[in-house]
């Protein structure tokens, strides 16, 4: 039963990213879904695959029987209804061939009307009686096999092998004559369990024909904001090994438009690598590009500039308060207020190694005096800023924050003369403390959503930094829910 849908949350775990770059068929963002997780997904699936598929109607059986004493006896059983299943052992396999799924040891409680007629030679009129029945159904095994293969960035699900085998049935009938009981039970035993095993090989059947067709229609992209969003289309076929599944996905951001934009360089480092401990349910992998995309798109849709006109130390935006530092600014412009007009040069670059994370930020810092009502730019002062990054899980999202390390600045043109930038850069220190890295962290606080669908929580995740890499390492918890709601499996 449970992998009918099983691949829903497969297929639907993981929500990854695209880029507003050059659209590439590499993989920059992968999922593992280790066998931990495997098996959570399983039981959680086949709890809820049970109950979409009872109560299950089976189709009305007739046959005639000899019995001795008696002669042709004709019986009925209708209205037979599968109305509860117990699973006491399941298995979820990934292999090279495909992926193999076992539920064992399980059990089906069915009810049904049964009715019966015959006449003999003893008695010339016809006789004829009717009741309930309970059936028991022991040592039912169902098991499939599934293949997963990338179809122009979506999975294709398709059938290999599927089968149910019942072991064991046992009969209880009420009312009718008890003497029936024994004929009844052998005349209609094999019918019942081939008709169960019919029924639920024809659930699976058309269960996974529905999931693949839910596979096709699943979007290649979900928003992250008004401007972007994440590209979720698959690249390669799942990587499947005797005890883990990976999803390769191309993970980069995009805008939703679509907008042309400046072709950048990537470079694939090839983003599969599995968590250090295999007790953890997912590891989640996410190539620095990942990052780098997603400041080249902001950078190039131009939202990486802004006008600061409210700073901590406001003396700071009145030409006042710089008539020691430059003093032909407060002697051409006495006691008017300024703004900061910032903008990015370029876009931020992201370095990832072992154990830590550099950012570098390329930005022009203009200075504008409000004059009469009229913003007169006196001089931009070019920065390089070098920060040190930290990320961090909030929720199911991946946010972080910057520090400064250090920064470099030069003079790129100006209107009053020359600057003495050593007396400008205590200034400028306290702005990028006080102004610019404030205004960042409150942006990066917010995050963007890790591959997770919606109902489920990481846990107890740990972040690893390698060379180019986070690798997100995490259990899950699960909030009770429908799963197969398209809507709330992704999020929109």
């Amino acid at each position: 039963m449970a992998p009918t849908i099983l691949f829903v949350l497969m297929a639907s775990f993981f929500i990854p990213t695209n880029s507003h770059l050059e659209l590439t068929d590499q993989a920059f963002t992968s999922v593992a879904l280790s066998q931990q997780g495997l098996d959570f997904v399983k039981n959680l699936l086949i709890d809820e695959a049970i109950s979409s598929i009872i109560p299950l109607q089976l189709p009305k059986i007739e046959k005639s029987v000899k019995i001795p004493f008696v002669g042709n006896v004709h019986m009925v059983l209708s209205n037979t209804t599968i109305y509860k299943i117990d699973v006491s052992e399941s298995y979820v396999k990934p292999g090279d061939t495909g992926i193999a799924i076992i539920v064992s040891g399980a059990t089906c409680n069915l009810s049904m009307n049964w009715y019966y007629s015959y006449s003999t030679w003893l008695v010339p009129v016809e006789i004829s009686d009717r009741g309930s029945a309970s059936v028991q159904v022991e040592g039912m095994e169902v098991g499939l096999t599934l293949g997963l293969e990338n179809q122009e960035g979506t999975l294709k699900l398709s059938l290999m092998e599927c089968g149910c085998y019942v072991k064991e049935i046992s009969v209880i009938l009420d009312g009718g004559a008890s003497w029936l009981y024994q004929g009844m039970v052998d005349a209609f035993e094999g019918q019942i369990g081939s008709a169960v095993e019919k029924a639920i090989t024809r659930k699976l059947e058309e269960g996974i024909l529905k999931l693949d067709s839910f596979l096709q229609t699943l979007p290649k992209e979900i928003p992250v904001d008004d401007n972007a969003s994440l590209n979720i289309t698959f690249v390669n076929d799942p990587l499947l090994s005797n005890s883990s599944i990976v999803f390769e996905i191309n993970g980069l951001f995009t805008g939703r438009k679509r907008a042309p934009v400046p072709k950048h360089r990537l470079e694939n480092s090839q983003s599969s690598v599995f968590c250090p401990s295999s007790s953890r349910m997912l590891g989640i992998t996410l190539d620095e590009a990942v990052f780098n995309s997603a400041s080249a798109f902001y950078y190039n849709a131009s939202f990486m500039q802004w006008i600061v006109d409210k700073v901590p130390d406001q003396s700071l935006l009145n030409t006042g308060g710089w008539r020691f530092i430059v003093p032909q600014l407060y002697k051409k412009y006495p006691n008017d207020d300024m703004n900061l007009n910032i903008s990015l040069s370029s876009p931020p670059v992201m370095r990832i190694a072992r154990n830590n994370i550099d950012a570098v930020i390329n930005l022009d810092l203009v200075i504008d005096v409000l004059e009469a009502g009229k913003v007169i730019p006196v001089a931009c002062v070019t920065l390089v800023i070098r920060c040190s990054g930290l990320v961090k899980i909030a929720g199911n999202n991946l946010a972080g924050s910057v520090k400064l390390n250090d920064f470099t600045m030069s003079l790129k043109w100006s209107n009053i003369g020359n600057l003495r930038l050593y007396l400008i850069q205590p200034v400028m220190w306290t702005l990028i403390q006080t102004v610019f890295l404030p205004h960042a962290n409150s942006q990066l606080a917010k995050g963007f959503p890790l591959p997770i669908i919606r109902g489920f929580t990481l846990y107890d995740a740990d972040i690893i930094c390698s060379d180019s890499r986070i690798m997100v390492c995490s259990d899950v918890s699960y909030k009770n829910q429908t799963i197969l709601s398209v809507s709330n499996a992704l999020g929109l």
